[in-house]
């Protein structure tokens, strides 16, 4: 998949990574209330992401298509950072910096970053 995921459309997918397997029905339910988008809009934009093959129909009840996500979580996330980053021309530090600034970077965080990049340092000297 190359298209790229708009916001409804990263909403619609975060419901469906979190209730699994589910209806338009019961996606737009999972929205709060307030925030919550018409049936129509729901079922337009998961045709949408359809067509764009970051879902599929995995069977039918009665009316009712049931969809399932065919992109995972990590592949949606690596996607929108490497396209954050692209941004900046694909360099880390403003990010980093911006986080750092905003109080989002823990200590905890740099420390597992440090324990990966180790890890793939590790990997790298062993080929």
């Amino acid at each position: 998949m190359t298209a790229r995921l708009g916001k409804l459309e990263l909403r619609i997918m975060q419901a469906l990574w979190q209730l699994g397997p589910s209806s338009v029905r019961e996606v737009q339910e999972s929205f709060p209330p307030k925030q919550r988008p018409a049936y129509t809009t729901v079922q337009t934009v998961m045709s949408r992401l359809e067509a764009k093959g970051a879902l599929r129909r995995a069977k039918k009840i009665s009316n009712a298509h049931i969809f399932e996500a065919t992109l995972t979580r990590e592949m949606t996330q690596g996607r929108l950072v490497d396209e954050l980053l692209g941004f900046f021309g694909g360099r880390s530090q403003p990010v980093m910096a911006h986080l750092i600034e905003s109080g989002k970077l823990t200590l905890q965080d740099i420390k597992d970053a440090e324990k990966m990049l180790r890890s793939l340092e590790d990997k790298g000297s062993r080929k």
